[in-house]
């Protein structure tokens, strides 16, 4: 092969990882969007399940709610009709009342009279009496004469004792009409006094009659209102019921058809994710025929770091700084009261004082390094970058940007890092960095091997400019 072939084969070697990555580039940016959208579709589908619900529970509630206002509204004009009934009652009891306090004002005005002419009649009754107790003083002074004037007298003795019994009799007469007359006024004064007290007793049920006929009068108005109301109240309710009815079927259609378009899109997601892996596998092949990038600088640092904290994990096996069993501890035990969670395992504390030494230089590496950092097959980075290791605060979002260490990163970048076993692994992804920004990111990893096992892989973050 001549030289100027070797240059071709080169320059399009070159071309090809620059493509490789060109296409990873978008091939992720895309992933993150369809990323976003299911989010979105699952929201949606769950608002809409939700709203599924609400719907049948508005259709029970507005079905129970029609027949309430249909029971409301049927007691309703019961009680408006009993109203009217007891309102016509009340008006006629009111008249009838009226009447009879009318008979009693009449009764005790009537009174007073038959008092009067009472009186006067005693009066009268006096005058009788005394004129007896005159003609019976005159009879006698008339026998007296008569009994002077010897056989001359006796007829006008005869008479003068007729008369003296005449007036003994009326004397008596008048006395008993004088008894009677006083036990008549008597009772008269009495009733007087019994009509007065009926009389104020009727002036005040007709003041309350008349407070109670406005008042059965105001509730009739108010149940007639209230009544109106109801039927309105009920035409109203079978009109929101129509439209509850009406809207199930169109949030069914939109549920079905955001189920499916959700269905795609989870689809659409598996296989951009196998298009990732894909790019993925051109970028490593392209760099292993020799292809020359921007990432051969980090792939060689990554690889070259990889490979002095392999030889130093196995310096401090040998000298027994720390067994296998403890290095591969996978029984991660839960930090209290930590928020993100952080677990911590038996290697956590050692790697604490190994790793640092190897990690901190990575962010001096290039201004493009965001962190280095190394996580076992499961995604657990017990040790970080110092700036990522702060003590945890009460802050969880402050925490999740600046406390990293002993947490897990098992998505799908770092799964993938912690278990390649490729000489190096570059992965692109999105970072998110709040408030709905993300940043596209490179993840370049080598393996870890303690002892001849594969313990995790280093991770190398750097931006993708």
């Amino acid at each position: 092969m001549t030289a100027h072939m070797r240059l071709d084969a080169d320059t399009q070697m070159d071309a090809l990882a620059v493509a490789a990555a060109a296409l990873g580039y978008e091939i992720v940016d895309i992933s993150g969007f369809l990323d976003l959208v299911a989010e979105h579709g699952a929201s949606q589908k769950n608002a809409l399940r939700a709203l599924d619900q609400n719907t049948d529970e508005m259709a029970a509630a507005n079905s129970d709610a029609t027949r309430l206002v249909e029971g409301l509204s049927e007691t309703s004009n019961r009680a408006l009709e009993t109203v009217k009934s007891s309102a016509t009652l009340m008006r006629d009891v009111g008249t009838k009342t009226r009447s009879v306090a009318g008979w009693v004002e009449e009764v005790h005005a009537r009174s007073g009279g038959v008092s009067s002419t009472l009186a006067a009649v005693k009066a009268n009754n006096s005058q009788i009496a005394t004129i007896a107790t005159q003609v019976n003083t005159l009879a006698i002074n008339a026998k007296i004469e008569a009994a002077r004037a010897g056989d001359a007298g006796r007829g006008f003795a005869v008479v003068a004792e007729a008369i003296n019994d005449l007036s003994q009799k009326t004397s008596l007469a008048a006395k008993q009409i004088s008894d009677n007359i006083e036990t008549l006024t008597d009772w008269i004064a009495k009733l007087g006094k019994e009509a007065e007290t009926v009389a104020s007793d009727a002036r005040e049920v007709l003041e309350r009659s008349a407070e109670t006929d406005s008042a059965l009068s105001q509730m009739e108005e108010t149940i007639a209102r209230e009544h109106g109301q109801s039927v309105q109240i009920a035409a109203n309710t079978k009109r929101a019921k129509d439209a509850v009815e009406n809207l199930r079927p169109a949030v069914a259609d939109i549920s079905e058809t955001v189920r499916g378009t959700s269905v795609g899109i989870e689809e659409t997601k598996k296989r951009m994710h196998n298009l990732v892996e894909a790019s993925e596998k051109i970028v490593q092949i392209s760099a292993a025929l020799g292809g020359a990038s921007v990432d051969a600088p980090f792939i060689a640092y990554v690889t070259q770091t990889a490979n002095e904290i392999s030889e130093a994990l196995d310096k401090a096996v040998a000298e027994g700084s720390i067994g296998l069993d403890q290095l591969f501890d996978r029984a991660y035990q839960p930090v209290q009261g930590t928020n993100p969670p952080q677990v911590v395992t038996r290697a956590t504390r050692f790697l604490d004082g190994i790793l640092p030494a190897f990690q901190e230089p990575a962010l001096r590496f290039d201004p493009k390094v965001v962190f280095c950092a190394a996580v076992d097959v499961n995604g657990y980075l017990p040790t970080h970058n110092k700036k990522f290791s702060r003590p945890q605060g009460d802050d969880v979002v402050w925490n999740t940007a600046n406390c990293r260490n002993r947490r897990m990163f098992d998505d799908r970048v770092g799964l993938k890092a912690g278990r390649n076993t490729e000489p190096f692994l570059l992965q692109v992804y999105r970072r998110d960095m709040g408030g709905g920004e993300f940043v596209l990111m490179k993840d370049l990893s080598a393996p870890l091997w303690v002892g001849g096992r594969h313990w995790g892989g280093l991770r190398l973050a750097y931006r993708y400019d």
